[in-house]
């Protein structure tokens, strides 16, 4: 991939440096040389230890438990170091994007923070973004520069193909998880289903209805992320008491704050698989039910193209 012209080097922040490090294997590189600490009054100090002048520069960082400003804070200031160290083009690679819950004015005086991060993200001097399953796709519009976004499906997808389950039902656990559902049953050729709930406020939901036929079904759940689990673990009872085998769940992003943990552990799901967009606690690594897959052989690939210039959207083509 090296040549005398064009290089390409890969770093991390805190946030995910096993999901760096797996990155660098497929890529066939060492990790970059950087150290990112902080001092006892809480500022973030950044030092990039090798030379990066005229290079292509990739940095991973997710924003995540247990620090996401910190980490958001590391990406900002690695990026503005690497600029001022006359680095040829930075990309951050966001496995996961914090913030991104915030996308709109659901109220008066509401703040857009999907956009204010954005907006600092190109600030700093980022030259591009990559990133995977953006809570709203329209988040991509909200940056002045190229974002390429990845999809989580096709690995989940995969996963559940080689199962080889029968009398499959793929669910949404919401509406606004429809697009993705249906993608997803697409590549299984399974039906859908939907869970109609209403959240009377942050973190808390209600299931108000199934829509679709479950009955003496296996049924796997599908969302872009799980919190604090209760919209998953509440769809997976509710679908337990309409008849409902056995109960799978799936998602890009594992944030599993607060109860979550434990609300699966006690849950009606079988198995939930979760991708590796974000360092997950020992707590849920130890759970029996949690099945963690990596992105670093798709985001490899990505960071591969476009250090060649080619395109990251083909990897998606049927």
């Amino acid at each position: 991939m090296q040549s005398s012209d064009r290089r390409i080097k890969v770093f991390s922040g805190n946030a995910n440096q096993d999901l760096a490090k797996a990155i660098c294997r497929e890529l066939g590189l060492p990790l970059g040389d950087s150290v990112v600490k902080t001092f006892s009054d809480g500022e973030i100090s950044v030092n990039i230890n090798e030379t990066v002048r005229g290079i292509d520069v990739f940095v991973v960082q997710s924003f995540s438990l247990p620090k996401v400003n910190d980490y958001l804070m590391e990406l900002l200031i690695m990026i503005d170091a690497l600029k001022r160290a006359s680095a040829g083009r930075i990309t951050a690679v966001i496995p996961y994007y914090g913030y991104a819950r915030q996308d709109r004015k659901a109220k008066a005086r509401d703040p857009i923070s999907a956009k204010l991060v954005a907006n600092l993200i190109t600030a700093a001097g980022a030259d591009r973004v990559l990133t995977m399953d953006l809570h709203a796709s329209q988040i991509q519009g909200y940056f002045d520069i190229p974002v390429d976004h990845l999809k989580g499906v096709p690995i989940l997808s995969d996963y559940f193909k080689q199962k080889q389950l029968s009398d499959l039902v793929a669910v949404s656990p919401d509406l606004g998880s429809v697009t993705r559902t249906r993608d997803f049953s697409y590549k299984l050729d399974a039906p859908i289903a939907i869970v109609d709930k209403r959240r009377p406020e942050a973190n808390v939901s209600e299931i108000m209805n199934i829509i679709g036929d479950v009955k003496g079904k296996n049924v796997i759940l599908i969302d872009d992320m799980i919190d604090t689990a209760g919209t998953i673990v509440n769809a997976a009872k509710a679908l337990k008491e309409m008849g409902a085998k056995d109960i799978y769940a799936c998602c890009t992003h594992g944030v599993f704050s607060g109860p979550a943990a434990a609300r699966i552990k006690d849950s009606d799901i079988t198995e939930l698989v979760v991708l590796d967009t974000i360092n997950l606690s020992s707590e849920m690594r130890d759970l029996e039910n949690v099945t963690l897959l990596s992105v670093a052989p798709l985001f490899s690939e990505a960071i591969r193209r476009i250090f060649n210039n080619d395109s990251v959207s083909t990897m998606f083509e049927e």
